[in-house]
């Protein structure tokens, strides 16, 4: 007898169940290798300044990475995956948040709220990137087309983007956010405009910018792209409340981001992020091994290096064909209904 989707999900979960669990020596492991070198690495584009900026300019970069990498821990922690400590993941996951210039419980409920309410069309507007569909985009007026056009260009949402991220989005309190959460926004500002004075006071804003400001740009923009070609590929799962579900929103709605080794390290596995979708209480050290081990898991849609940037083209969601499309698309579509209309 063929098993029901109820029975399907059931066992899914009772397969991935054994890989969500932390190991403390494996977690101490990845905090030395990611941010030791981290701080390594700043230090040498400061001091490295004197002799040439490309050489700080070069350790920005490779800076960058360790603080994708770094980003990775404070995610894991914000999901009270990385220990079983849930202390230990609080003081490492405000540690990371200022490296990364993240409030630690402001973005732990947004990726919370993100995670229970992924591809639900319903549900949109939180911990998401902004994404009309069809429908909607052509119900706007010439000036709301044009600003999500502007919105969702790759210039504006990975060149400006990090930079609000960083600026302004991290920087504030939703309306609704308790106490507890703002006062955690309110701490994280103040250490980083401490530790940031003192930098600028020490070396110049000039050396600043380009040692942290470059960085934090650069890390900002791969953070972006990677969050974007995990759920924004033509055949990704959307579907509205009433028939939306858990499991295919992870599995369909997530993608299998196969990326080189060395790209794989560097981002925290976090390319198997349908796994992660399904089980937020899996380290990112077991996501691998949790994909390789469950068959079904497999079928997620796997997008290459290559194909990836593939998916900058697709702008909208099309509920009706249930896929991503282009506003080439939409335009042309619009045009020969106008014609026929006028006809």
């Amino acid at each position: 007898m063929a098993k029901t989707d109820a029975e399907k999900t059931k066992q899914l979960r009772k397969e991935v169940a054994p890989f969500a669990k932390s190991e403390t020596k494996t977690s101490i492991f990845q905090i030395i290798n990611t941010i030791v070198p981290l701080l390594v690495i700043w230090g040498a584009g400061y001091y490295l300044l004197q002799f040439s900026p490309w050489f700080t300019v070069a350790c920005s970069i490779v800076a960058a990475g360790f603080v994708v990498r770094t980003f990775i821990i404070f995610h894991d922690c914000t999901h009270g995956s990385f220990f079983k400590s849930k202390k230990a993941n609080d003081l490492v996951g405000n540690i990371t948040g200022i490296l990364t210039s993240f409030p630690y419980e402001k973005w732990k409920r947004e990726h919370t709220i993100h995670h229970a309410t992924s591809s639900n069309l319903d549900k949109r507007g939180i911990g998401d990137i902004d994404m009309l569909t069809v429908d909607e985009y052509l119900e706007k007026s010439k000036l709301g087309r044009f600003a999500y056009r502007l919105y969702r260009n790759p210039l504006v949402m990975f060149g400006l983007g990090p930079l609000y991220m960083v600026l302004v989005l991290n920087r504030v309190n939703r309306k609704d956010a308790k106490k507890k959460e703002r006062m955690n926004t309110h701490f994280a500002n103040a250490i980083l405009l401490i530790l940031c004075a003192t930098l600028i006071l020490v070396f110049g804003w000039q050396t600043f910018l380009l040692v942290h400001g470059l960085t934090l740009f650069i890390a900002g923009s791969l953070g972006i792209w990677l969050f974007y070609i995990q759920h924004t590929y033509e055949d990704s799962y959307f579907e509205y409340n009433s028939e939306w579900d858990y499991v295919k929103a992870a599995v369909d709605g997530s993608s299998y981001y196969k990326l080189p080794k060395v790209l794989q390290w560097v981002t925290g596995n976090i390319g198997f992020h349908h796994v992660h979708h399904l089980a937020p209480r899996v380290p990112n050290y077991h996501l691998e091994a949790a994909h390789e081990s469950i068959p079904p898991l497999q079928k997620a849609t796997t997008i290459t290096l290559k194909r990836s940037f593939e998916s900058i083209r697709y702008k909208l969601y099309d509920p009706k064909n249930k896929r991503f499309v282009s506003f080439k698309e939409v335009d042309e579509t619009a045009r020969v209904k106008n014609k026929s209309v006028q006809a």
